[in-house]
């Protein structure tokens, strides 16, 4: 069975997809950068292509920083996050493993997001509820593909997965909140700086 082949078993057999990887140590890297870098464009595509009768971007100027924030970021903090955790609650498995099987499971949320960009210049605004239904259905299988990516590669038991997902999102919670906390610092010290080298250039002006 090709690595393609063993991604979609992974995405219609929810309940073993990711046991059956791990006991057959399937899963390629390859093919979780790919999904990784389409989770990125996706973000892009959502936001900047969507029909304005459904969405309307609030940025009139393109900037990447944001969306690769929201996707590769995001997703490195929860490899880093679920990782961690780990160490704490006897897992059994490889950084390399959480990263491959977390993105396989994100396929269902990204092909919403481009099935959705497209309906969205067909359908009319008053059939926003098929767009709901499938985002809702999309992220939502994802969520239990993640869960079940978790509890394959540690070999948790349920309530163990379940504390270990709680955990991972409180760690990526504050290594957010310390990163906003340091970009502040930083955006602080550059403005004094610019503000003591504008004061020395005027008194050396003047």
């Amino acid at each position: 069975m090709s690595e393609i082949k063993w991604l979609k078993y992974a995405l219609i057999h929810i309940s073993d997809g990711f046991e059956e990887l791990r006991f057959r140590k399937k899963g390629s890297a390859k093919i979780a950068v790919v999904i990784v870098l389409m989770f990125f464009v996706a973000d892009i595509v959502s936001d900047r292509l969507c029909s304005i009768s459904f969405h309307i971007s609030q940025d009139e100027t393109f900037s990447i920083i944001p969306y690769i924030t929201s996707s590769i970021v995001l997703f490195l903090a929860w490899v880093t996050g679920c990782s961690a955790v780990s160490t704490f609650l006897d897992g059994e498995g490889t950084a390399r493993n959480t990263a491959i099987y977390s993105a396989y499971a994100l396929v269902p949320y990204i092909v919403q997001k481009f099935v959705n960009t497209l309906l969205s210049h067909i359908v009319v605004s008053d059939e926003l509820i098929f767009l709901q239904i499938i985002q809702t259905a999309g992220t939502l299988w994802t969520a239990i593909l993640l869960f079940c990516a978790v509890k394959a590669v540690h070999r948790y038991t349920f309530i163990r997965t379940v504390i270990s997902v709680v955990m991972t999102i409180a760690f990526i919670l504050i290594m957010l909140f310390l990163l906003i906390l340091f970009m502040s610092l930083i955006q602080q010290m550059w403005l004094f700086v610019s503000a003591v080298g504008t004061e020395i250039l005027y008194r050396i002006r003047g």
